[in-house]
């Protein structure tokens, strides 16, 4: 695979260590190109990772004082910049299309060996570990940053007023159930989410439930 750094390769001289290091941001920047399904509030078109990721760090930084439990706020920072990297080698995976999470785990994990190991190798293992606690979701920082990653969308389409919400087969109770992850990290705001949901569901921006 060709990476970026290839185009214009790092002149000779510089640090073996450093050069990894420059090779690995290089080819980071890919994120910026890999497109979300969310709608920006600000534009008329979908967002990338890499405002997605800037966007869950922001919301950490405001929002941590609504964790259940207390957080390392600059650690669950880190855990939402690195967590969806591994979509510039796999793709995103849209939330509500089951049919292409079925082999998400393999395509990520892959991703994750191919882009971390660019590092030096014990950068590398951090960043992994990093990624790894993310998906892992044990910790409450953790926790916390996967609430992020659910309530984000969230707000944008609420701006959209629906959305990804519109996607063909996808219920109100659908997105419920996908979103319900953010009360395992704070009350407070899976109340505020909820609150979201049931509002647009009412202004007819999701599909009532089969039956409902």
């Amino acid at each position: 695979m060709e990476l970026l750094v290839d185009k214009t390769p790092l002149p000779e001289g510089i640090d073996e260590r450093l050069s990894r290091q420059l090779t690995f941001l290089i080819e980071v920047d890919r994120l910026k190109a890999v497109l979300r399904q969310s709608p920006l509030a600000a534009a008329e078109r979908r967002e990338n990772d890499a405002e997605h990721s800037w966007h869950l760090a922001m919301m950490v930084v405001l929002l941590a004082e609504h964790s259940d439990e207390p957080i390392d706020v600059g650690h669950t920072v880190e855990l939402v910049l690195v967590h969806d990297l591994v979509e510039i080698y796999a793709g995103d995976t849209p939330l509500y299309d089951t049919g292409a999470g079925h082999d998400q785990d393999a395509r990520e994990r892959a991703a994750a060996d191919a882009l971390f190991g660019l590092l030096p190798v014990d950068q590398a293992e951090r960043v992994r570990a990093l990624w790894d606690e993310f998906e892992e979701r044990r910790t409450p920082e953790a926790k916390f940053a996967k609430a992020m990653d659910r309530l984000q969308p969230l707000l944008l389409n609420w701006m959209a007023r629906g959305g990804t919400w519109k996607t063909p087969g996808v219920t109100t109770g659908d997105i419920r159930e996908r979103k319900a992850v953010i009360g395992d990290a704070s009350a407070g705001l899976w109340q505020a989410g909820q609150r979201l949901i049931d509002e647009g569901a009412a202004r007819g921006w999701s599909r009532p439930d089969a039956g409902g």
